[in-house]
C-alpha cells in the first residue's frame, strides 16, 4: 500500500445538451479524503472496468447522487421516486461486489449507504414524505453546508469512535438532503446512527460503513464531519 492509500470515488453521470454523457463529482469529496490522509481517484461509470478499478484501489467511496432503482430491492417504482440511472446502478453494483470480494473497505455517503444496504439484502423507503414516522427534516431548505438535524451514535460503534476523535459526544449535528432512506436493514449490517425520528442514518458491517448525511459539504466549517472519512481510514488499518 502506498503512503497515501488510493481511494476510488464513484461519480455521477450527466448528459450535455448534445447528449454526450460525462462524469463528475463535487471536489469536496476529494478534499475530505485528502484531508484525512487518502489519495482520491475519480472513477468514471464504466461497468466493464469496475472489477479492475476495485483491484487497483485500496478502498472505495460510493458517493451521493440519484435514486437507486427500486427493482434492486424487489419493489415497483412508486409515486415520488426521483431520477434513476441504470448504468450507474450497474457500475456501482459491480464495483461494490468486486471491492468486497477483494476485501477492500467501502464507505457509502447518502445514495452510497442506500446502495450498500440494498446490495446486502436490505430495502429502502422510496419517498420519505409518504412515511408517517419520518417527521425530522431530511430535506433541509437551508444550504447543504449548514447543520440540520441531530444524529445519535450507537456507543462503541466505529462512527461513534471516529466522531468522538473530532470532539463529538454520542450525538452530532449533521446536514440532510435526501428523500430515500434505509428501511429494512440488511442482515450483514447494523444501524449505528439514528435521526431523532428513529430513521437510520449510519450503517456498519465487516469492512463497510455508511452515512446518510453529506459530510463532504460540512467539514470545512464543521471539522467533526471528518469523522465519517476517518472511519474509512480506520477500516484500512
Amino acid at each position: 500500500m502506498s503512503a497515501r492509500p488510493l481511494i476510488g470515488l464513484s461519480t455521477s453521470q450527466f448528459a450535455e445538451p448534445t447528449a454526450r454523457p460525462h462524469n463528475g463529482l463535487s471536489r469536496r469529496y476529494a478534499e475530505a479524503v485528502e484531508r484525512v490522509g487518502g489519495l482520491p481517484l475519480l472513477l468514471p461509470v464504466l461497468p466493464d472496468r469496475a472489477a479492475e478499478y476495485a483491484g487497483r484501489v485500496d478502498a472505495v467511496l460510493l458517493s451521493g447522487g440519484v435514486d437507486v432503482h427500486p427493482r434492486h430491492f424487489g419493489q415497483h417504482p412508486r409515486r415520488g421516486l426521483g431520477e434513476v440511472d441504470e448504468e450507474r446502478d450497474a457500475f456501482e453494483t459491480a464495483l461494490y461486489r468486486a471491492a468486497r470480494e477483494y476485501g477492500k473497505p467501502v464507505l457509502g455517503i447518502c445514495r452510497g449507504i442506500q446502495l450498500i444496504n440494498v446490495l446486502e439484502g436490505g430495502t429502502l423507503h422510496q419517498h420519505l414524505p409518504e412515511v408517517p414516522q419520518a417527521w425530522a427534516d431530511h430535506a433541509q431548505r437551508g444550504h447543504a453546508g449548514t447543520l440540520g438535524h441531530e444524529v445519535t451514535f450507537t456507543p462503541g460503534s466505529l462512527l461513534a469512535q471516529t466522531h468522538a476523535a473530532w470532539g463529538c459526544g454520542e450525538r452530532a449535528l449533521v446536514n440532510s438532503s435526501h428523500h430515500q432512506a434505509v428501511d429494512r436493514v440488511a442482515p450483514a449490517l447494523r444501524a449505528t446512527a439514528h435521526a431523532p425520528d428513529g430513521l437510520v442514518e449510519g450503517l456498519e458491517g465487516d469492512g463497510v460503513v455508511g452515512v446518510q448525511w453529506h459530510p463532504e459539504l460540512l467539514f470545512a466549517a464543521h471539522p467533526h464531519a471528518l469523522g465519517t472519512f476517518t472511519a474509512l481510514m480506520r477500516l484500512l488499518d
